[in-house]
């Protein structure tokens, strides 16, 4: 049996940004809770040089939807990255999954061998077949976004372990 692009995708990218939403509420609970400031997490960084926890998650749900979006030949959509709050971040999450959810299936057959050209006319130009483009960039990419979010929450103190993380599977 073989494993679509699809599958092998699109479930997954909803699974994890379940869980993101999941851990941002618990996130937003815990400052509610203990009187912190929502910036305190929202702008909080594991390294100087490192995107704050609002920019990971746009660029995890970015990731979700424009990976999911070349691999079923569609145009990917342009969202404005302008979230400061909590209930932003869940909005955008909600519009990625929304998005995704509607993307057909059967759009993403034969995307295992479709080129998708990154970062194209540009010096960094990069052609790979859909498949690469998926298991050895587009998901490495989501995850560590995803991954970075996590450990920032729970460095942060938030009560958050690997089943929140994972999701419901």
């Amino acid at each position: 049996m073989t494993l679509s692009l699809h599958a092998a995708s699109v479930p997954v990218f909803t699974q994890l940004l379940h869980a993101l939403s999941g851990v941002l509420a618990k996130a937003e609970a815990h400052a509610t809770e203990r009187k912190i400031e929502p910036d305190a997490f929202l702008q909080s960084r594991l390294y100087p040089d490192m995107f704050p926890l609002v920019r990971q998650v746009q660029i995890a749900a970015d990731f979700a939807k424009s990976v999911s979006a070349r691999l079923a030949g569609a145009e990917v959509p342009s969202w404005e990255d302008s979230e400061t709050t909590f209930a932003q971040l869940q909005a955008r999450i909600t519009r990625t999954l929304d998005f995704i959810a509607a993307l057909d299936p059967a759009a993403f057959e034969g995307a295992q061998s479709r080129e998708i050209v990154l970062r194209p006319g540009t010096p960094k130009e990069k052609k790979l077949s859909g498949q690469a483009y998926l298991l050895n960039y587009g998901l490495p990419q989501f995850f560590f976004h995803v991954t970075t979010t996590y450990a920032l929450l729970r460095h942060g103190g938030v009560e958050i372990g690997k089943r929140d993380f994972m999701g419901q599977f």
